[in-house]
């Protein structure tokens, strides 16, 4: 029997929505957090004497000492909101006790620095105090005072007990390794066989042609089908195993993956369609514009369309369906994934619909272990608790997110009895106030969090599942507003374990690109949990009396509004503006009366006027991306808190307010992708800058009379991790990069360095990129002088045009780069050899070197380890490139020879190496010999490659547009062979493991006579002509895809052949007669002759045109030379 089948039967499919009413609700503060927040403002301001400055230190004292006194009860007050209406009420009152408390506490530190400024100015008013401020600020802390006393009077009657359950908060558990999904699949989360056989019946569905569309079908080219299941069941990982199948990417043209859920947006949609698809939106935002560019995208394709997590069909409706049906090609599929049956009915699913099925005890256990496990000792130990292990998971009643959220939790515990009994035991799994439908284990897993990691995962759930934020800027703000506690130099860091350990206990997961992910059923519960505090409102659904019904603390808007709407909300503390808010402001609207706000983030919004942001004297995070602001307040230095800054893809601003470099708290600003072209002047000043992106340089030095910062002027700032230079050709002389000190920078980790780009993709120069003796000769000195320390990781550099990379890149150099792990060298249209200082980078992993076109020979100084008296690492010396384990030389048009002798010891772990665009004669010897662990090989356009062989342990090789390729062999391990236009291919020997083969060339008139020699599972061709007589070249093969077609459609007409047991599918209607030929072979499946008649007659169809030239071939008095509309077609 499944685990939990008769409590997942009586579930109902649909989640209570975020903003459900429940009474006994929980809250999103989380007091503890709150207090440790609290407590730590207290410390810093005592260590800077504020209280003193402003004359009220007692007054802090005795605020200090009340807050002090209700920690003890926190705890056990937090526990038992959930159930008691009165605590709940009690938690309430001080939960707004803290927050005044903080916002009181940093108007002193604002005042504060105020009056040390004017001091700073002004020694002579030394001992003079404002003692308006002191009396304003002492009266607040007075009343505050009152409240705590009768907060903590009240207390009395609740009996709290002191609970002290949570150690060190920057402790990260070290262990095993949201919601927008993504088509990506972890392949930790799928257990057992069911999901395989699940999967496999759904491709065989989607990749079999019928005649015609069923009666149940959107349209005659497009059709549904559904996977239906409860929250957290596994249909997404049912879906993304079903996209990631090899015959889905072999049957369709397109394959695009949209996550929907309760938070998607039709523009956002359309747009990620259109991406999928290999189109271009340029942004737009209005659906008039983004519908005909996905019609365009798709037009003519087969398209198979995953919309994951429907709620309703409006997605479909308003957006996508148009597009499909009328532009898609015949044979298109949309798969849906919903727990509310009546989606599939509305959107006319095949029936039945397929239902996920809650995990047997088995696979259960399974998921269980390979989320726990890290260990053989583990191994062995979990086994022992067996019995205890299957009475949790009957708690999780068979759900895969509630087993991997339990999972989570256990793989901080000890594997023993005792730690697995206490969660067994624990009496969160019966606590009430909860929506049914959300198991108590993610409940369970979140409450064995630390305060600071519960605050960081409930802010989470505010961020739009389709607002693509990467976990740099969730760091960022989960600093702003406090969450991240611990030195004031170790809080990135500090912060980016945190988002590790929420990976780890399985509540979030980082998806491509560094984006947060996190699931649905973890989204609904933590929405639930900060249901009075949040407001996240899309498409048009924000109504003014919701912003007046309570005092939200966190607000995400995806509206047009009135910015005298907001104004009411003057709690708030992060404000999410996104999507097609267009911010309509009034003479009179002001932004003083958001005093509170800490986190500013507006995306995409138009017709915006932020000249009263400076007002904002609480922020700490401000953010623009694609907006058309044209400028910062001038009064941005009174922001004095702000700490991070991102302008990105902001086209229209063009340079940044003076004052900026006033702002001393500034740890990171962004200026990727923007238009800005110089910073003012003093910026070496902010010395707590930790990222620094897109720093344009200017011409002139500090001695200049610019308004404008130099090159050097970088030099003062120590602490930066993070850096991208742009413009590095208009330093003028190599004494500026020298006075950069980027040697000093002992923390710096990831670096660009950027000149303007002269070259096209194709690594020629552009008509103005001509580049004299005199600007390659200053770029190389340039270069010289800006050396990095030893702590370097990352290293890009591009559009460099010196004749020779820079002097630390030798072997020779002054530093040496041992922790180097990623280098990118792109754009170099001088440089005629590589240093023979990068076999020495110890740790490096991957080496990509692009648009080198100069470089004709790779010769020994790339592998041959040159040792010099002093060297302090001989061990090291052994091996050439010891760890690297991709390599990639593309469009380095000019190189003829790769030296590497068979006795050069070198890249003993390299996995995938790509050759693109040049004219290598022969693959080194050495590549053989030493590369063991060389898996992936790509060869595309090496014009001057005859012969593959002795390539022992690879098994892709992808070949494309190699005019010369004569022959393959000794390939022993090879199971993948991609050929693409190779038309002097004659020979493939020695490739005994061939699965599968793909053969694409629109030139080719017969088949290839090597297929004879091979024996492949599946071969995958494309070509334009052939003859029935090839049929004895590929009879041998398993199962055969054929397409042909048009240049525009390539795919217009397809056979899919499978050997044993017999099966044929094609779209190919030629007349009554043909059809009716393939009907009775798919029927009779003993008539193995005419069988065999019927490829072979399919193989003859040299123009599938028109129905009597299609029985003219049918019956052998064809021209295959006819000229026709259409492009000549074979069909294996």
């Amino acid at each position: 029997m499944a685990i939990g089948a008769e409590k997942i039967d009586r579930r109902s499919c649909i989640l209570i929505k975020a903003r459900s009413t429940t009474r006994s609700a929980l809250m999103a503060v989380v007091l503890e957090a709150l207090a440790s927040n609290l407590s730590n403002v207290l410390a810093k301001m005592a260590r800077k004497e504020v209280g003193v400055l402003l004359g009220i230190s007692d007054k802090i004292d005795s605020l200090r000492v009340r807050l002090d006194g209700l920690k003890e009860f926190l705890a056990d007050a937090e526990r038992r909101r959930i159930t008691d209406l009165h605590v709940q009420g009690w938690v309430k009152e001080l939960k707004d006790a803290m927050y005044d408390a903080t916002d009181i506490l940093e108007l002193c530190q604002l005042k504060a620095m105020d009056q040390d400024s004017r001091r700073s100015n002004n020694p002579s008013l030394l001992s003079l105090r404002n003692p308006l401020n002191a009396h304003h600020i002492g009266s607040r802390i007075m009343a505050l005072n009152q409240r705590l006393d009768g907060i903590k009077q009240r207390a009395e009657q609740f009996s709290f007990i002191k609970l002290d359950r949570y150690g060190d908060c920057s402790r990260t558990a070290q262990g095993h390794g949201l919601r927008r999904t993504t088509p990506e699949l972890d392949r930790s989360g799928v257990v057992g066989n069911k999901i395989e056989q699940d999967t496999r019946r759904l491709v065989e569905l989607l990749t079999r042609e019928e005649e015609e569309a069923s009666a149940a079908s959107i349209s005659s080219n497009v059709r549904v089908v559904a996977i239906v299941g409860v929250g957290g069941i596994g249909k997404t990982t049912l879906a993304q195993n079903i996209f990631n199948h090899q015959d889905i990417k072999e049957k369709f043209d397109k394959i695009i993956w949209l996550s929907i859920n309760q938070e998607f947006s039709d523009p956002e949609l359309v747009r990620t369609a259109i991406t999928g698809a290999g189109g271009e939106h340029s942004g737009h935002q209005e659906l008039s514009l983004l519908q005909p560019i996905l019609r365009e995208a798709i037009s003519g394709k087969k398209i198979f369309l995953v919309m994951d997590d429907m709620w309703s069909v409006h997605a479909w409706n308003n957006s996508l369906r148009i597009p499909l049906v009328n532009s898609a090609a015949q044979g298109s599929w949309v798969l849906i994934t919903t727990r509310d049956e009546r989606v599939a009915r509305e959107m006319k699913a095949i029936q039945p619909y397929h239902r996920v099925d809650i995990l047997s005890w088995q696979d259960a256990w399974l998921l269980l272990k390979k989320q726990v496990v890290s260990t053989l000792k583990d191994e062995y130990a979990i086994e022992k608790l067996k019995s205890t292990g299957f009475r949790i998971l009957e708690r999780c009643g068979g759900l895969p997110i509630a087993i991997k959220a339990i999972a989570g939790l256990l793989s901080h515990k000890e594997i023993n009895e005792i730690e697995w009994g206490k969660v067994l035991r624990s009496p969160s799994w019966s606590v009430d106030g909860m929506p049914e439908e959300i198991n108590h284990a993610i409940y369970l897993s979140y409450d064995d969090l630390a305060p600071h990691l519960k605050q960081c995962l409930l802010y989470c759930s505010l961020i739009p599942s389709y607002y693509k934020l990467k976990s740099h800027l969730i760091v960022e703000i989960w600093i702003s507003e406090g969450f991240v506690n611990g030195k004031l130099n170790e809080l990135e860091e500090l912060g980016k374990e945190y988002f590790n350990e929420l990976i780890i206990r399985n509540l979030i997961h980082e998806m491509p690109y560094s984006e947060l992910g996190m699931h649905d059923v973890v989204r609904s519960f933590c929405q639930h949990l900060a249901k009075d505090e949040v407001l996240s409102s899309h498409m048009g659904q924000l109504r003014v009396s919701d912003l007046d019904s309570k005092r939200y603390r966190w607000l995400c808007i995806e509206n047009e509004l009135d910015w005298s709407a907001l104004q009411e909300q003057n709690s708030v503390r992060t404000l999410f503006l996104y999507g097609r808010t267009e911010i309509k402001f009034k003479a009179n609207d002001l932004c003083s009366k958001f005093s509170n706000l800490r986190v500013l983030s507006i995306l995409y919004a138009q017709h915006g006027s932020f000249d009263s942001l400076c007002q904002l004297k609480n922020l700490r995070h401000l953010y623009f991306f694609r907006t058309d602001i044209r400028s910062l307040p001038d009064g941005i230095d009174k922001m004095k808190f702000l700490e991070f800054i991102g302008i990105t893809r902001c086209e229209k601003i063009r340079q940044l307010p003076g004052s900026i470099i006033k702002l001393e708290r500034l740890r990171c600003l962004n200026l990727m992708s923007s238009n800005i072209k110089s910073i003012p002047r003093g910026f070496g000043r902010l010395t707590s800058l930790r990222t620094l992106y897109s720093f344009p340089v200017q011409m002139g030095s500090s001695s200049s009379k610019d308004e404008w910062c130099s090159l050097e002027e970088l030099g003062p700032l120590s602490q930066l991790r993070n850096l991208h230079i742009k413009g590095l050709e208009n330093v003028s002389a190599s004494s500026s990069a020298a006075k950069a000190m980027l040697g000093a920078k002992k923390h710096l980790a990831i670096w660009w360095l950027e000149c303007t780009d002269r070259q096209r993709d194709d690594g020629f120069l552009k008509e103005e990129g001509i580049i004299s003796i005199d600007e390659q000769r200053r770029i190389k000195e340039v270069f010289d002088e800006l050396c990095p320390s030893y702590c370097l990781e990352q290293l890009y550099i591009r559009g460099y045009f010196g004749w020779q990379l820079p002097k630390w890149m030798t072997s020779k150099a002054s530093v040496r780069l041992d922790r180097l792990t990623s280098l990118k060298l792109d754009g170099l249209p001088c440089c005629t050899k590589l240093p023979d200082g990068l076999c020495q980078l110890s740790c490096l992993k991957l080496l990509q070197i692009r648009r080198a076109p100069a470089i004709e020979r790779i010769g020994h100084e790339f592998l041959q380890i040159q040792q010099h008296n002093g060297d302090c690492h001989p061990s090291r010396a052994a091996v050439a490139f010891p760890i690297l384990e991709t390599l990639e030389f593309t469009v380095v048009l000019e190189l003829e020879e790769w030296v590497w002798e068979e006795h050069i010891q070198a890249m003993p772990l390299l996995h995938e190496l790509t050759l693109d665009r040049c004219k290598l004669r022969q693959l080194p010897l050495g590549l053989a010999s030493h590369a063991r662990a060389l898996s992936v090989l790509k060869l595309f356009m090496v014009h001057n490659l005859k012969s593959l062989q002795n390539l022992p342990s690879v098994v892709e090789l992808h070949l494309y547009e190699n005019p010369d390729m004569e022959s393959i062999r000794g390939v022993p391990k090879l199971q993948v062979l991609s050929i693409n236009y190779c038309p002097k291919l004659k020979l493939l020997e020695g490739i005994p493991a061939l699965q599968k083969l793909y053969l694409l060339d629109f030139s080719m008139k017969t088949l290839p006579g090597y297929l004879q020699d091979v024996k492949p599972k599946i071969c995958h061709c494309i070509s334009m002509g052939a003859s029935c007589s090839d049929w004895d070249k590929i009879s041998h093969i398993q199962k055969i895809s054929g397409y042909a077609g048009e240049m525009r459609i390539r795919r217009r007409w397809y056979v899919f052949y499978t050997r044993e047991p017999f099966k044929l599918d094609t779209n190919i209607v030629c007349s009554s007669i043909s059809r009716g030929i393939i009907d009775g072979l798919l029927k009779d499946k003993e008539r193995r002759t005419k069988e065999l008649r019927m490829v072979k007659l399919l193989c003859a169809l040299l123009a599938v045109v028109s129905t009597n030239n299609s029985i003219d071939m049918i019956n052998g008095s064809g021209d295959p030379t006819r000229e026709s509309t259409a492009s000549a077609a074979i069909l294996l």
